[in-house]
């Protein structure tokens, strides 16, 4: 999030003569720094370097990484030329994403993938998807059954990767797939994020078991996403959609762009928006279970929309309620937890030296749980979305899909099917944890509960 120039805002920037070395966060060990509070219990750990500073010296094994803790500071991050996507996120990730997809890359490639993939996510675009949208939902409602009890991973992955793949890759071909990327992702994203807490590269490449678990996961992934480009190469069909135009696409000398390109995009199209979206809905079943009462009134707000008919995509502008649910659920449990950037020349953060090259870190967790910016932080509460509340939200304090060139461009895409997912669900069911079911926060690149099992009860 890094290629727009914009103003800095009024106390974000100091002169150069006043620029002063962050502060070191305590508790670092030898070798590892503090890694290993990474890995014990990295949100705490990031929430609590607020009390320490607007930026802080982190140390990851050798590295020395400076850690933001401001809402000013992280929008600073994601407006100014001054840094890039890159740091122990994306590097961690390459192994994924590749090098050459819309999520790594920077510059002139970058805007290039943008102009080739924003159509699909324009506004007036989102329509055409809606009832693929619509379908999804009710057959995942109607799927369950009164008393069912319900595996949130695998329903919230199926169902993420069948719009996914209908809507933009028309693809027909999921459920088993689904499966597969499900499996594969957890351990991928799992095994990424140690690499980025503990980089220790040449113990990553011993014939370990966690490390084998890890390549065999990761092949996967990567062969399904062949699977479904030799598939729609064979089939000779052009549908309007964005495979479609990634196949047609061409680079900056007017030639087709090259088989990894293709590849890489379709990886960052298919997996990490499946991962965010997938961990979401599973903390919005979460939330419906934990807390009745806001479903309970999804279900009436639906009803009042709706007139008793099944809810459609053409209501979803109508969901006010629901969409401050959806809202307030990714405030307190955000899927990107943690993200990275880049300096590309020395600069400053908040009155603080950068060097050039030095890798920045933030936590959306943190940042949208501070009590500076939010009352009763901790609270769930969708009403704080609110017109005439939400304008007391500092901003960059909650922005759940980045902001500048960086923002996700299917943030519409997404919280169209989100909400649509919310109304079904809550209309159709009451939800209630069973013994065995783990809501505890399951912390990788992204966060997802542990292992999420609720029985449904029928409204």
């Amino acid at each position: 999030m890094t290629v727009e120039s914009v103003q800095p805002e009024a106390g974000v920037t100091t002169p150069a003569r006043e620029l002063r070395e962050p502060p070191l966060a305590g508790g670092g060990l030898p070798l590892l720094g503090h890694g290993w509070r990474l890995i014990r219990d990295p949100l705490a750990f990031m929430a609590q370097l607020r009390d320490h500073g607007d930026v802080v010296r982190l140390k990851l094994g050798p590295k020395t990484v400076y850690a933001v803790t401001t809402p000013a500071l992280t929008g600073a991050l994601a407006l100014n030329p001054d840094y890039k996507i890159d740091g122990p996120l994306w590097e961690s990730l390459e192994g994924l994403l590749g090098k050459e997809g819309v999520a790594t890359a920077n510059g002139p490639r970058h805007r290039r993938q943008r102009r080739t993939i924003q159509p699909a996510f324009r506004l007036d675009a989102i329509p055409a998807y809606g009832p693929i949208m619509e379908e999804e939902a009710h057959s995942l409602a109607e799927r369950w059954r009164p008393g069912e009890t319900i595996d949130c991973t695998s329903e919230s992955f199926r169902i993420a990767v069948r719009i996914a793949a209908r809507c933009l890759l028309r693809g027909q071909y999921m459920d088993e797939r689904a499966e597969r990327l499900c499996v594969a992702l957890a351990t991928v994203f799992q095994g990424m994020y140690r690499r980025m807490v503990v980089p220790l590269g040449p113990l990553y490449r011993l014939p370990l078991p966690a490390n084998r678990e890890f390549n065999r996961a990761l092949a996967d992934l990567h062969l399904l996403v062949d699977e479904i480009v030799a598939e729609r190469r064979a089939s000779g069909q052009r549908p309007d959609d964005l495979l479609t135009a990634l196949l047609a696409a061409k680079d900056e000398n007017g030639e087709p762009i090259g088989e990894q390109e293709i590849h890489d995009q379709v990886v960052a199209i298919l997996t990490p928006g499946s991962e965010t979206v997938a961990s979401t809905i599973m903390w919005l079943l979460q939330v419906l279970a934990e807390h009745p009462e806001h479903a309970d009134k999804v279900r009436a707000e639906v009803e009042s929309v709706t007139g008793g008919r099944p809810v459609a995509f053409d209501d979803v502008r109508r969901l006010r309620y629901t969409n401050n649910v959806v809202v307030e659920a990714m405030r307190l449990r955000p899927a990107v937890w943690i993200l990275t950037r880049r300096a590309v020349t020395d600069t400053e953060l908040g009155g603080y030296r950068i060097p050039a090259g030095a890798d920045i870190v933030y936590s959306p967790y943190a940042i949208q749980r501070d009590p500076r910016s939010y009352a009763n932080n901790l609270e769930f509460d969708p009403d704080r979305w609110l017109p005439e509340r939400a304008k007391d939200v500092p901003k960059y304090a909650h922005s759940p899909f980045s902001v500048g060139n960086r923002k996700c461009p299917s943030d519409h895409f997404s919280m169209s099917q989100l909400t649509l997912i919310t109304a079904a669900v809550a209309t159709a069911f009451r939800l209630e944890q069973v013994p065995g079911s783990d809501d505890t926060t399951r912390v990788g690149i992204t966060l997802r509960p542990q292992r999420l099992l609720l029985r449904t009860v029928a409204r």
